[in-house]
């Protein structure tokens, strides 16, 4: 049966499109476009009551949350692209799925909700900024370390923290000068199941 993505313009459920082409799922985009203030279009609540993407649709389940479609579709793949075998980056892969949205994402949230608010939000972009900055740092030395997040292989953990590395380098100064991790976009993005999802899913902001 195929998978029913339904796909936010420029969001989190991009990584969701990869995942499946990197297991080799058969899946079906319903794409839908941000309304004027950015904010995802009323039809996504007559699939799920918060009208948040990404949500999927296999048969009779529906499922939200993008860790949660991650393990799902792990688990219908047999577990590819799940931990490593050694325990070390087991516990490295476990660390950096949770970690894309429970960390890094809320101070990225909070950055574009400020950078809206205009002269009001302006006391806060150098604390975000700060912020960001050493989690950056962060990144930028276990990549220092590693060639992918969780150890020397590809995992699901590297698609999960596609998307805030792709926002920072849009809006939280990810540069050159963190030459790691800009090194670990490139070799994302020039995957070929990377390459079809964005075919798939049509024009992103962030690649």
């Amino acid at each position: 049966m195929t998978i029913i993505v339904h796909h936010l313009e420029n969001s989190r459920s991009q990584r969701i499109l990869w995942l499946l082409e990197e297991l080799e799922m058969p899946y079906e985009v319903k794409r839908y476009e941000r309304d004027p203030t950015m904010r995802a279009p009323p039809g996504l609540r007559d699939v799920h009551p918060l009208g948040r993407s990404p949500v999927i649709e296999d048969g009779k389940l529906v499922l939200a949350e993008t860790g949660a479609i991650v393990e799902y579709l792990l688990e219908k793949g047999d577990g590819r692209l799940g931990p490593p075998p050694h325990r070390n980056n087991v516990l490295r892969y476990r660390q950096f799925i949770h970690y894309a949205e429970g960390s890094m994402m809320p101070p990225l949230l909070a950055m574009l909700v400020v950078g809206r608010l205009g002269v009001l939000g302006k006391p806060a972009r150098k604390p975000l900024k700060v912020m960001l900055d050493e989690h950056l740092d962060w990144l930028e030395s276990e990549l220092a370390e590693h060639s992918f997040f969780a150890g020397d292989s590809f995992t699901a953990a590297d698609i999960m923290m596609s998307f805030p590395l792709e926002v920072c380098r849009a809006r939280a100064g990810l540069d050159a000068s963190r030459p790691k991790l800009m090194a670990w976009l490139r070799r994302m993005h020039a995957r070929p199941a990377y390459k079809a999802a964005l075919k798939a899913g049509g024009p992103y902001a962030y690649a």
